[in-house]
């Protein structure tokens, strides 16, 4: 007899990442940027996602969350594949190459960067502006290699996060048209011959050996563009300028790791928000964590606990200036009424981020609600203040000297942790269920008091030193007696349940490297806490988080676990999985939240910062010794 599934069963059933779609792989996306906005641009030559003007602004091409939401193509008509893409050396700057049945074509993408000549009043700076800003624009360039190629062109924008169609306005006869939405307007400027059909714009031309092409989007200042290949070809140029000039000022060891690394630096440059020194946890809001589930957030924010990492990274590499611009942010932002740091806050510093959903929208392969905004934003997370300290201390370490405005910081910050860390909270992973005592969050108040004590140190206040160094091992103490069952490290104070982010034990120092709690922590973690060899943050079933459904694996887990083997003295364990986590890289070697292991998949918002973050500390660890054995 055969088994009828019902309607129930059929919607309860796990979705694999890999179920057919009509959505591309999340890892197939390439990221453009100009450190005032993000594009993701699909294997078949679309814009998928771009906000205007700013990281968390609403779309005007959403089809990465509906596929009826917006988009921007450009490439050869009636083909889908590229046969290669890559960035420009050095850059985030995008190049596809398409074999036709007829001939070969060349298509180059930037959001383009230029020399700084005005105040912008599109994003208006709260930091000196550097030499190069954004142009507000987006730029393509189409260059027939071979026979001859048909282009298309279509446009067609969705402004309010598909909620509102373009209306289009001719302005310059075939070469130009502006289209308008819920208070946005842009310009698209080609040497095609353009035509309005309804909600968009399209074109069609062959191009014969040699010819080329271009089309712009611009949001700039007069909706200036580009007005001919030459000058479009120019911006393009400047900005692969712009990003090798860059590059050239970190300091990357010559090592095997060295390109992951690049490309994790121009990564986290391109999260970075000129205007004010923030940087964005991801690009994309409701990319799913579990496919055709629930856990769909929004990360267009700026995350206190990423600062650390952020720091850690910045300094390692040795680009002060964004050091220097991202310690401002955190100095210019608005505490609570405690005193204490919110755990997100907007780029621009704001600190209401009320979250809605759009139910309009179908969400990525089905995944729902799409969320604009971070319900999280007033939650209670004790993990915050070592953070928001381990970073003051980094700063003032590196530049061997205290700013006078980060003391006041420290101060309040170290009496916040010292008044909190008995609570429990919503943890590091911001579980929407009951309060806990998470070891990881009174692990992060100790970080917070013995950083204090060490900014005491060098402030040459020993009084207030002893105070903090007292309370950071009462913390320890405290941890030690109530976290730990049969000599391993749990995830709170009522469970025996892992927590991946108790590897932070050894990445902050918590415990010394040949501390046997710390050493089987970190192996009961890679034992027993990982999917094909890839972190777990938590079992799902295990934790009451206040959400359905199992997820991936977390690639930023996976990376601290190579730093923690590293501590320990697994060296070797160390490489082999951080060799393993450079093959699950993208194909163009950006890395999402999470790391299906059954399908190869990546989930969650991408690219995301604190996987590349990661990746960058964990490298650290494994080169440096290797360097130190040299001498």
């Amino acid at each position: 007899m055969t088994a009828v599934t019902s309607k129930d069963e059929a919607a309860t059933k796990a979705q694999s990442a890999a179920a057919p779609s009509p959505f591309p792989p999340i890892a197939d996306y390439a990221f453009l940027s100009d450190c005032h906005t993000g594009a993701l641009v699909a294997p078949d030559g679309a814009i998928d996602w771009l906000c205007i003007p700013s990281f968390d602004s609403p779309s005007v091409f959403g089809s990465l969350l509906d596929r009826q939401a917006g988009f921007f193509r450009l490439g050869p008509f009636g083909i889908a594949h590229p046969t290669a893409r890559a960035y420009e050396p050095g850059t985030n700057v995008l190049v596809t190459t398409w074999k036709t049945p007829s001939g070969w074509l060349l298509v180059r993408d930037a959001l383009t960067i230029g020399p700084w000549e005005h105040e912008d009043a599109i994003t208006p700076h709260t930091r000196p502006p550097a030499d190069d800003d954004a142009d507000h624009m987006l730029v393509r360039t189409a260059e027939c290699l071979d026979g001859h190629v048909e282009v298309e062109l279509v446009c067609e924008p969705v402004f309010d996060y598909g909620r509102v169609p373009a209306e289009w306005a001719a302005v310059d006869g075939r070469h130009a048209a502006d289209a308008s939405g819920a208070g946005q307007r842009f310009r698209l400027q080609s040497d095609l011959q353009l035509g309005i059909q309804g909600e968009r714009v399209r074109a069609r031309h062959v191009l014969q050996p040699g010819d080329r092409a271009f089309c712009a989007l611009s949001w700039a200042e007069e909706l200036a563009t580009p007005q001919d290949v030459d000058e479009a070809r120019a911006r393009l140029k400047s900005t692969t300028r712009f990003w090798r000039n860059w590059l050239s000022t970190a300091r990357i060891p010559d090592h095997q790791l060295r390109d992951p690394i690049q490309r994790s630096a121009l990564t986290i440059k391109g999260l970075t928000y000129m205007p004010t020194g923030a940087t964005v946890a991801a690009l994309t809001t409701s990319l799913p964590e579990t496919p055709g589930g629930e856990r769909n957030w929004d990360y267009r924010y700026t995350w206190m606990r990423d600062t650390t990492f952020t720091l850690q990274a910045l300094h390692y590499l040795n680009l002060n200036w964004e050091a220097e611009e991202f310690m401002e942010f955190i100095a210019d932002l608005e505490p609570t009424d405690d005193g204490s740091l919110q755990i997100m806050y907007g780029i621009d510093g704001r600190r209401d981020l009320t979250e809605s959903t759009r139910d309009e929208l179908t969400g990525y392969a089905g995944a729902r609600p799409v969320r604009v905004g971070n319900g999280a934003f007033d939650q209670r997370q004790n993990d915050v203040f070592g953070a928001v300290l381990d970073s003051i201390l980094l700063h003032t370490q590196h530049g061997d000297r205290l700013p006078t405005r980060l003391w006041p910081i420290v101060q309040s910050q170290a009496e916040c942790a010292t008044n909190i860390w008995q609570e429990p909270d919503q943890g590091i992973w911001e579980a929407r269920g009951k309060p806990q005592h998470y070891v990881s969050s009174k692990l992060m108040c100790w970080v917070a008091l013995d950083r204090a004590a060490k900014v005491a140190e060098m402030r040459g206040d020993p009084e207030t030193q002893a105070t903090w160094q007292k309370t950071a091992e009462e913390i320890r103490a405290d941890i030690l007696e109530h976290g730990v069952r049969d000599g391993v490290l749990r995830q709170h104070y009522e469970t025996d349940a892992l927590d991946a982010s108790n590897l932070l034990a050894a990445i902050f120092g918590f415990l010394p490297g040949d501390d046997e709690t710390l050493r089987k922590s970190v192996e009961a973690i890679a034992t027993d806490l990982t999917e094909d060899g890839f972190v777990l943050r938590y079992r799902t079933g295990e934790t009451d988080d206040g959400l359905s459904g199992k997820e991936g694996t977390f690639l930023i887990c996976s990376f601290w676990l190579v730093s923690a083997l590293a501590v320990v003295g697994e060296p070797q364990r160390a490489r082999d999985l951080m060799e393993r986590l450079l093959r699950v890289a993208s194909p163009l070697g950006l890395y999402a939240e999470e790391f299906d292991a059954s399908t190869g998949r990546h989930l969650g918002n991408f690219p995301q910062a604190f996987s590349h973050l990661a990746l960058i500390e964990a490298a650290a660890r494994l080169i440096i010794p290797e360097m130190m054995e040299e001498y």
